[in-house]
């Protein structure tokens, strides 16, 4: 089910896979995804290779080596199950590729392991995943404008995602939050981010850990009046965040996304009824009632 579930969202992609391939990132993942595959097969250099096959041929994979690349499969099927966007199903595939790769590599010669290792690292270490930069209606927040921001007007309900760019699982929810800001964003009802990555002030004092053990990021905070009222994942007493799929249908069922959007529509609608009142003027036309206001921070600012 995992298998066919990911086909399809490649498949539904399949446009966008293009584009992708285009980017330094993508380009060198793939070419380490089937190093072993290409170092396997490729002719005049597969003939020197150790095997355990019975027929002696060097140039196709042995029991064992298969046995690898069929868990490999299963891992990735199970993890697959849970991810949300394309990023994440291809990011599973490239991370479990690489270990079974190292596994694969030293089994058959330990200089290769090395070598290969050394390239992951290299790899870690000066070529980062895109960031997404796509449309987006999200104030980005810094240690000294968060609490003045959530506070500053007590009508107002502010979801804000605490998130680390070190974090793939934050990577990968970005077009997701994105994508309801676009839809769900207005005077009332408003979304924000704050990288505590960067501003570990901010992370203890919203009590939102970034240890990796921790699995807090990203999290998401619905705040009114600068007062906390709920956040996801929930976390234990053991300070671990209760397992939860940050997909949209569960943030818009879990905030009350459409309930919440009513009620700023109406507060939006009796905030120019009362100025029209004072003024003993009618607002000027071609002005949205429910146009978001642009956001004043950018995410190369942070």
């Amino acid at each position: 089910m995992g298998l066919i579930t990911g086909l399809c969202t490649f498949l539904f992609h399949l446009p966008q896979i293009y584009k992708w391939l285009l980017r330094p990132y993508y380009i060198t993942s793939f070419l380490m995804t089937i190093a072993f595959l290409v170092v396997r097969k490729a002719p005049g250099l597969c003939e020197h290779l150790a095997t355990q096959r019975e027929d002696g041929n060097s140039c196709d994979f042995d029991w064992r080596e298969v046995e690898i690349l069929m868990f490999l499969s299963a891992i990735v099927m199970m993890k697959n199950r849970r991810a949300i966007t394309l990023e994440q199903h291809i990011g599973n595939l490239f991370m479990f590729s690489k270990v079974a790769n190292v596994i694969l590599f030293f089994r058959l010669d330990i200089r290769l392991g090395i070598l290969y290792v050394s390239l992951c690292i290299a790899f870690l270490m000066t070529c980062k995943p895109p960031l997404y930069m796509g449309p987006e209606y999200i104030k980005y927040f810094s240690d000294t404008t968060i609490d003045e921001e959530l506070q500053k007007d007590s009508r107002v309900t502010w979801i804000v995602e605490f998130y680390a760019n070190w974090s793939s699982d934050c990577q990968s929810f970005a077009p997701v939050f994105a994508d309801l800001s676009l839809k769900y964003n207005c005077a009332g009802l408003r979304f924000g981010k704050v990288d505590i990555g960067r501003y570990g002030e901010v992370s203890q004092r919203y009590k939102v850990s970034t240890s990796p053990l921790a699995k807090q990021l990203p999290s998401l905070v619905l705040f009114q009046g600068g007062r906390e009222l709920m956040r996801r994942p929930m976390v234990d007493n053991k300070g671990r965040a209760v397992s939860w799929t940050f997909n949209d249908e569960n943030i818009i069922r879990e905030f009350n996304l459409n309930e919440l959007f009513q009620k700023s529509k109406k507060l939006n609608k009796g905030r120019e009824l009362k100025e029209e009142e004072q003024n003993g003027s009618k607002p000027e036309e071609g002005i949205d009632e429910l146009s978001p206001e642009q956001p004043t921070e950018s995410k190369k600012d942070q």
